[in-house]
């Protein structure tokens, strides 16, 4: 498992404990990813990912929410609505490439999913790429007599 796949396992894993055991205490969670991540930079960056989402959950739900068709946050499995926080996280609040942020999550979601969860994290993720339904659309072509007047 890559490095970074394995910090986002971990955050992932302390999102799903948060969400479940929301009374459970930071310094916790930190002791947590400390006994899972011995290297210092994958700990930061798994603390990151979890910090992230933690602070900004409203808005990663009212935006998971708005592209979740027919299906309410609070209706989702734990797991799916876990690897969705961290997938709209990472791609709404990092730099992270869409497309490494979206194959990760589909993998979580294989991982600790159900047999739907990977389809499902992938089509509502990919509703949450940035700037992916403002892009220009190709220009006309010119017809087939050399071009417009």
């Amino acid at each position: 498992m890559a490095r970074r796949s394995k910090s986002r396992q971990i955050a992932l894993q302390m999102l799903y404990q948060t969400d479940l055991n929301p009374d459970i205490g930071m310094d916790s969670i930190r002791e947590m990813i400390a006994e899972r991540m011995k290297d210092p930079d994958l700990r930061t960056f798994a603390w990151s990912l979890f910090g992230g989402v933690m602070e900004c959950r409203a808005e990663l739900d009212e935006r998971i929410q708005a592209v979740a068709q027919n299906w309410r946050i609070s209706r989702m499995a734990a797991t799916d609505r876990s690897v969705l926080r961290l997938g709209a996280f990472e791609l709404l609040k990092t730099n992270t490439p869409p497309r490494v942020v979206i194959d990760e999550a589909i993998e979580l979601a294989k991982k600790f999913g159900n047999a739907q969860s990977a389809q499902f994290v992938n089509g509502v993720l990919d509703q949450l790429i940035p700037n992916k339904h403002n892009r220009p659309k190709e220009p006309p072509k010119a017809d087939a007599e050399g071009g417009s007047e």
